[in-house]
């Protein structure tokens, strides 16, 4: 953390937050857009229906995004906490401001997070 300085740090936190209430508002928002679609096919049609449930799977991926991104956001406040942020969780190296700065829950430095990327 001796790179990152006082005032950036609070900055980081300060965003931090706002992105976990952000992500909150979002997913509490989202929850009935991701019920189980029930249509009467004689009053809307299977074209209807498909669409109801491709929207369904989109809602429901957007939702699976957001809580994984919720839980990086936590994980980074946590590490605040604990002066462990701003770290590579895989090769303990100083994360890039501009990273930070970017996304400040990221876990993985650019080039870890890059190899990680690569296998998948």
């Amino acid at each position: 953390m001796d790179d990152l300085t006082e005032e950036q740090l609070a900055e980081l936190r300060k965003r931090l937050e706002e992105l976990e209430m952000s992500l909150d508002a979002h997913l509490s928002g989202s929850i009935a857009g991701a019920a189980t679609v029930e249509l009467d096919q004689q009053a809307f049609g299977r074209v209807s229906r498909g669409d109801a449930m491709l929207q369904q799977a989109m809602v429901a991926e957007n939702r699976r995004r957001a809580e994984v991104r919720r839980l990086q956001v936590r994980q980074a406040l946590r590490a605040l906490d604990d002066d462990e942020f701003g770290f590579c969780r895989r090769c303990d190296e100083a994360i890039a401001w501009r990273r930070l700065q970017a996304r400040p829950e990221a876990p993985f430095c650019l080039a870890c997070a890059g190899s990680i990327e690569s296998r998948l």
